[in-house]
């Protein structure tokens, strides 16, 4: 059954228009008046739902039962994963959405080839909130993870390890930080356990010396996935298979 996501409150027995993008989605799937759907709106559960009325634009549907289902992992772990060129960051937003990620947050660090900022950052903040909705309605999760700013690792962790404005993230829990030093650990090892985590990745060429001293400062523990070199993409992506999975 088709399954969209619609940011509104739901509720049973309403009658709904449906916010442009889902009703957009409706369209191009050529459904029609009768056909059943499925909508979340990032609450928790989802809504039985059938399509009452097409228009040009517009898209009205009948709210059914609602169903309390929960699809998260039964750990958390908020990723922090530095921006990745071109399409690349696209992938790795839908497939760690679809993998469990309990947060996202797009790390500006000093070797990222993408630089954002202002306005740029705004649309690209918009595109990967989107992607991660899409790959919710897919994979059949029924909350959306939040999508933190753009922040440079510097500033996540002054936000993230001291007084002042409150954490993107929970502050307890472990805090790892895929890494290529010999001093390592398999990530395994220090991961057992069902505690949430907070992953940090690199982008291409990985975080700078002085970078990976102020993440082990904060309390990053350096883990290893093996012997191999993966990509900036594919990395922290294995890393929640380990973690979520």
């Amino acid at each position: 059954m088709p399954r969209f996501y619609c940011p509104v409150p739901l509720a049973t027995g309403a009658m709904l228009e449906l916010p442009a993008d889902a009703a957009r989605h409706v369209q191009v799937l050529r459904l029609q008046p009768g056909h059943a759907i499925t909508l979340f709106n990032g609450t928790g559960g989802e809504w039985e739902a059938s399509v009452t009325r097409m228009g040009r634009s517009a898209v009205q549907v009948a709210v059914g039962a609602h169903d309390p289902v929960e699809r998260e992992a039964a750990r958390s772990v908020h990723l922090l994963a530095a921006i990745s060129a071109n399409e690349r960051m696209d992938w790795l937003v839908e497939k760690a959405t679809e993998l469990g990620a309990a947060s996202l947050t797009p790390l500006l660090a000093e070797r990222s080839l993408l630089k954002l900022k202002g306005e740029r950052a705004d649309k690209k903040l918009a595109r990967w909130r989107a992607v991660a909705s899409a790959a919710c309605e897919q994979c059949g999760r029924n909350r959306v993870p939040p999508m933190h700013g753009a922040p440079s690792l510097a500033d996540w962790l002054e936000r993230n390890g001291g007084a002042g404005a409150p954490p993107d993230v929970p502050t307890r829990g472990t805090r790892l930080l895929l890494s290529l030093r010999g001093d390592a650990r398999a990530l395994r090892e220090v991961a057992a356990g069902a505690g949430p985590v907070t992953l940090l990745s690199g982008p291409e060429g990985g975080l700078t010396p002085a970078e990976q001293a102020a993440a082990l400062e904060a309390g990053f523990v350096p883990v290893t996935l093996g012997p191999r070199v993966l990509r900036a993409e594919t990395a922290p992506l294995a890393a929640l298979v380990v973690l979520t999975l």
